[in-house]
């Protein structure tokens, strides 16, 4: 027996090994092919095996199968034209007998004639970027003068197609019927081999063949029932897939209907499972025709019962309000979108706290695939069911009270966060302590930039004896300093304080020990210092980053790490060692100590380097009487009768001298407030120059 399991709708396909009449093995785009053809006429096919697994399933079909495994030789040689053969539901195009390519029929969805030409029309592939959608064969009418080779041509295809044709009575209709997937009231027409949706917008054709599931879901209300029918490939209108068929049915519904079957029909072709005439509810009628005719079994709720005493947990999936019910074999919400998850595909589930309330919890649901559906807003009273129903059932809980991700590699290979080895975080952390050894090196703080300051900002950090120019230079300084910028400053005192002591506690708490012992490499990084120039080797031109990706893949694939993690374990404990070592002795310097190596700078070269900068300063202004000295500016220590005395000297200098010696005058003065104190007016040159008081009684005379 052959079975085969489609891991994306988990529909099971078995083939008996009585049924099998010949198998071939072909040559793909991909890989090779399996093709297996049985009695009645169909042809499976399997893809994706090797070249080197001929051996093996030829022995296999022999001994258990009873047939011999033909090798397919395909043709090459390009030509679009040959000869076609029907076989099965599939159609063969050889050149010189060797077969060029093949067409599954049910994958056509419409066929046309016009003269000497048949047209095939595809189903669309929803999964596939690029996907074919027509083909046309041109048929010379001189190959078979006795009939019409296109009219037998076109005949073949419709027989095999996947082309629904309304032909003859349908079995029974049910007249506005509520389906909430597609939206919408629609007249149900149960055909032998089809079910079509009448709408007044839309109608739709769904092949029974294409019928997955069949649930049977009660409503909490207690009053409505859900019957749903999963369908694949999805029923389509226009660019939306729907692969859900919703129905929803009041309970206590009845209805009568007669059905256009014979009794011979219904005996040899249904088995008696219907009868001639039908009553009852209206779900039960519906979901039992459809299961007779799709022959597939109705899935119902198990011994889930909620804290309501429902079948179902109410919540909220993608803003959407629904039903969540969790079945004997999977979960499936309805109806907005529609979902359902099958325990096989489940990787694990998670129980979390709902963002800003605390009456009600989410529940997470992760497939292998890596997909996780979130269903949020479960009331509280929900959480104990829901989590001894996961746990009957052997889903893993990943984390309770915490969203965190999922990572599958952690599951099959047991590995701990010790051993996980991110190339990029551990440069990005070498580069951080660089950059805060640079820091401690030189720990400068940052100021808001004033160019009209910046110079006198310089001349004020190298300034030898700040505080006698704050003091005896304050009078001089205040002839030339507007009060409007001295406000300006007192203002932006608090912001650079601040700054600096954020920057300060910054630099604290960066600082590391240049003498301190360097931390042991782990087994990654030993390995990745060896092989860098290999890979490098290997791969010419390739980026820091890449190189860093492709390293991590070569030890994730790396079987021996053994002498890596020796050697990784050995340097851990050499590491302990000289750290001990380095503790014994006295560990890290003081920070006071670095504070005073850092700023010891002989008196002599800051008043060198202060009278310089003045100088500079001056020429650049040339003599202009708006520049002003930072120690003059900055200056706040003065009374309020200093500040009125250089005022009052100002206002006389300004009517008993001219405009140019004034400024030669600031001038001389700007660079005696930046002298050193021995050159400093005496105290006899301050007292013999007039008061305030002096020059206001001669002005007023």
């Amino acid at each position: 027996m052959v079975i085969f399991k489609n891991l994306k709708t988990g529909k099971v396909e078995q083939l008996q090994s009585s049924d099998v009449v010949s198998t071939k093995f072909m040559a793909r785009a991909q890989g090779h092919c399996l093709k297996i053809v049985t009695k009645n006429g169909t042809v499976h096919k399997y893809d994706g095996f090797r070249e080197s697994d001929f051996d093996k399933l030829s022995g296999f079909m022999t001994k258990c199968y009873k047939t011999d495994l033909e090798k397919v030789e395909m043709s090459v040689r390009g030509w679009n034209w040959g000869n076609v053969n029907f076989v099965g539901n599939t159609l063969e195009f050889e050149v010189h007998n060797k077969e060029a390519f093949e067409i599954p029929l049910g994958n056509v969805s419409h066929s046309t004639t016009s003269k000497n030409e048949v047209t095939l029309e595809f189903h669309q592939n929803d999964e596939a970027a690029v996907s074919l959608v027509e083909m046309r064969f041109h048929i010379p009418s001189e190959q078979n003068p006795e009939g019409d080779p296109v009219e037998e041509f076109f005949d073949q295809v419709q027989q095999k197609a996947d082309i629904i044709q309304a032909v003859g009575e349908s079995i029974c209709n049910i007249l506005e019927v509520q389906c909430l997937t597609p939206r919408g009231r629609y007249d149900i027409k149960l055909y032998p081999t089809f079910l079509q949706l009448h709408g007044k917008t839309f109608d739709y054709k769904i092949p029974y063949s294409t019928v997955i599931r069949l649930f049977l879901l009660h409503h909490k209300d207690g009053r409505q029932v859900f019957f749903v029918v999963s369908v694949d490939p999805p029923i389509k209108q226009g660019q939306t897939r729907y692969h859900f068929l919703i129905i929803l049915f009041n309970k206590d519904d009845e209805m009568n209907v007669e059905l256009a079957l014979t009794e011979d029909e219904i005996e040899k072709k249904y088995d008696n499972k219907l009868s001639k005439e039908m009553s009852g509810l209206e779900y039960e009628i519906v979901s039992k025709l459809m299961k007779t005719l799709t022959a597939k079994k109705i899935t119902v709720p198990g011994n889930f019962l909620s804290h309501s005493g429902a079948q179902s947990v109410q919540c909220s999936y993608k803003a959407s309000n629904g039903f969540l019910y969790p079945l004997e074999r999977g979960f499936i919400y309805v109806h907005k979108p529609p979902v359902h998850i099958r325990f096989d595909e489940v990787a694990c589930v998670n129980f979390a706290r709902s963002s800003g309330s605390t009456r009600s919890f989410d529940f997470d649901v992760e497939t292998k695939a890596g997909t996780v559906y979130n269903f949020s807003s479960i009331e509280k009273d929900e959480y104990s069911k829901l989590f001894e129903f996961v746990k009957n059932k052997n889903l893993r809980v990943k984390n309770i009270g915490n969203k965190s991700t999922v990572n599958l590699m952690d599951d099959m290979l047991g590995s701990d966060d010790e051993d996980k080895h991110d190339a990029y975080l551990e440069r990005m952390k070498r580069e951080g302590e660089e950059v805060d050894s640079d820091e401690n090196s030189d720990s400068s703080e940052d100021e808001d930039f004033q160019p009209t300051e910046q110079m006198s900002d310089v001349a004020e950090e190298y300034d030898s004896d700040v505080s006698s120019s704050d003091g005896e230079g304050g009078a001089s300084g205040d002839e030339k300093s507007p009060s409007p910028k001295k406000k300006h400053k007192k203002a932006s005192k608090p912001k650079d304080k601040e700054s600096s002591s954020r920057k300060s506690k910054a630099s604290k708490k960066s600082e590391k020990d240049p003498n301190a012992p360097k931390r042991a490499m782990s087994a990654y990084f030993l390995w990745l210092n060896e092989s860098r120039s290999k890979i490098k080797a290997d791969n010419p031109g390739i980026s820091v980053t890449e190189l860093s990706k492709k390293a991590g893949e070569l030890w994730g694939k790396l079987s021996d790490r053994g002498p890596w993690e020796a050697k990784a374990v050995q340097a851990k404990k050499d590491y302990e060692k000289a750290m001990a070592e380095y503790k014994a002795s006295g560990g890290r310097k003081s920070p006071t100590s670095s504070k005073k190596s850092h700023s010891s700078k002989s008196p002599s070269k800051k008043s060198k380097d202060s009278s310089s900068r003045s100088k500079d300063s001056s020429s650049k202004k040339g003599g202009d009487s708006s520049y002003k000295s930072k120690e003059f500016i900055s200056d706040s220590s003065d009374s309020a009768e200093s500040e009125k005395e250089p005022k009052a000297k100002k206002a006389k200098a300004s009517k008993s001298k001219p405009a140019k010696p004034a400024k030669k005058e600031e001038s001389e003065e700007s660079a005696d407030s930046n002298a050193a104190p021995d050159e400093l007016p005496s105290e006899e040159e301050i007292l013999s120059s007039p008061t305030a008081s002096e020059s206001s009684g001669s002005d007023s005379d």
